[in-house]
């Protein structure tokens, strides 16, 4: 055996000093920038070189790492990093990614993954446990909400066809419905199941930003009468932009009525079913046939982590039971081993599971739900703090932990004021302190802040605040004056 292979004693220093170097990284990473100051040019110098042909060390890798990669992350284990839904990880999940990658099971069978297949099987059960679900319900952890998306599409497509577009195609058009404050997963999963974008409909919302049911009945009426098939309507449990969630119990009513799969995208508003103050947000939820929740996101389980749940897991089997000659199984107990190949549509699938079962071992759902409960609170803060303030406004009253601001001076007009976002926003982020992102609502640019950190307190919302209306008003003085 070749010593880089053998040579424990360097596995062993290296990995305890870069478990140090993490604990270390952990405690300062207040005092770093949220994000870094780099050019991508510089970036992709830095990276530049031909494929090795000779082994380095891994002292040499580390180093290598410290100087290129690490100083220009962007750090979102900073309490002041409220852009995309990318949590803060947990330490015991960043833990069990390494014994993860170590073990290396391939959790697509039983015959590669015996231990980590129950293991899995035993974390999708407490998911479907805090939605509500019966014992007949089943699910598996994927890669994100894109995916579970897809497949939450797909598995539509297949019950409302009797499983004949699996393997004779789509017969006729159909349509799926949704809000305007979709995910855009939603527009690739109608993509890639063969319906196509235009026939996802996207329909107007609410002043709560919530999906309009007069507007859905509507659209389902007149594709019916053109010949056009309704098969799935997908309910927002917590929106990207504000977290509004649709009335999912009247969703459940109309699904009923007109034949529909209802599946519910709840990759981000997901993580109040852990919520000790606020546990009825998401009522309804338990009466959806198929649902996406993403522990990477409000779980804090690291990247990546998503999880489909369905009420009655047959469905699974139905949709995605393929079973290859060379991964048959003959063993006497085959009627009692798993196979995850044969009811999900990845087949190689790596042990995400462990992240999330090791976080709700070390943390407990109870104060993985007071985490969850302080990030809405803050969230709500910055929202009275707007609503009392001479100039910014807030979008709406949050439910999650997202809430979009606007600064909002009566003599700008809405196209100055949505150039004045993004440079105010470039401007704060440059400072270093914070990362937000601007989004558009009904028309009308915005902050959007999503709070999923449980290293944030509630004096960054003030700072931030403040930040914000320093670099707005500069940001209004270098406007261009009208001519």
């Amino acid at each position: 055996m070749s010593e880089q292979f053998s040579n424990l004693d360097e596995f062993r220093d290296t990995g305890h000093k870069l478990v140090e170097w993490i604990a270390d990284y952990l405690e300062r990473i207040e005092k770093e920038r949220v994000f870094p100051q780099v050019e991508p040019g510089h970036l992709e110098t830095l990276f530049d070189e031909p494929l090795p042909q000779t082994p380095a060390s891994l002292e040499q890798i580390t180093a290598d790492l410290n100087q290129k990669l690490i100083p220009h992350c962007c750090q979102v284990n900073h309490p002041g990093y409220f852009g995309l839904i990318t949590p803060t990880p947990l330490p015991a999940g960043i833990l069990a990614d390494l014994l993860c990658s170590a073990l290396n099971q391939n959790v697509g069978t039983y015959a590669v993954g015996p231990s980590a297949v129950a293991l899995e099987r035993r974390t999708v059960r407490w998911l479907a446990d805090l939605v509500g679900y019966g014992q007949t319900a089943g699910g598996h952890l994927t890669s994100g909400g894109t995916m579970v998306n897809f497949e939450g599409l797909k598995l539509a497509r297949d019950w409302s066809t009797e499983n004949r577009a699996q393997h004779e195609g789509i017969e006729r058009k159909m349509a799926a419905y949704v809000s305007e404050e979709r995910h855009v997963s939603l527009d690739k999963a109608a993509d890639a199941i063969g319906i196509g974008r235009k026939n996802l409909r996207i329909l107007p919302t609410d002043e709560e930003f919530r999906m309009r049911l007069d507007k859905l009945e509507e659209r389902i009426k007149v594709d019916r009468q053109n010949g056009i098939q309704p098969f799935c309507l997908i309910g927002l449990a917590g929106t990207t932009n504000t977290g509004a969630v649709d009335d999912l119990k009247a969703l459940r009513r109309i699904a009923d009525r007109e034949k529909l799969w209802l599946h519910l995208d709840a990759a981000y508003g997901g993580g109040m079913l852990l919520s000790r103050k606020w546990p009825g947000l998401l009522k309804g939820i338990e009466l959806a046939d198929s649902v996406t929740i993403d522990p990477h996101k409000w779980f804090f389980a690291p990247l990546d982590a998503g999880a489909i749940l369905v009420k009655d897991r047959s469905q699974l089997s139905e949709s995605h039971g393929m079973m290859p000659s060379y991964l048959r199984d003959e063993s006497d107990t085959h009627n009692s081993r798993f196979h995850y190949y044969a009811n999900s549509f990845e087949q190689s699938r790596r042990f995400r599971s462990l992240k999330v079962w090791m976080s709700f071992k070390r943390y407990g759902a109870e104060q993985i739900g007071e985490w969850i409960d302080n990030n809405v609170e803050q969230a709500k803060l910055l929202h009275r703090l707007c609503e009392k303030h001479p100039v910014f406004r807030s979008a709406a009253e949050p439910q999650l932990s997202g809430v979009c601001v606007g600064y909002q001076p009566k003599d700008l007009d809405e196209s100055k004021l949505s150039r004045l976002h993004v440079e105010a926003a470039r401007r704060v982020v440059e400072k270093g302190n914070f990362w937000i992102s601007t989004t558009m609502l009904k028309g009308k640019m915005w902050f959007r802040i999503n709070i999923v950190n449980f290293r944030t307190r509630k004096e960054h919302m003030e700072e931030l605040l403040l930040q914000l209306e320093e670099e707005c008003k500069k940001a209004a003085k270098e406007l261009p004056k009208e001519s």
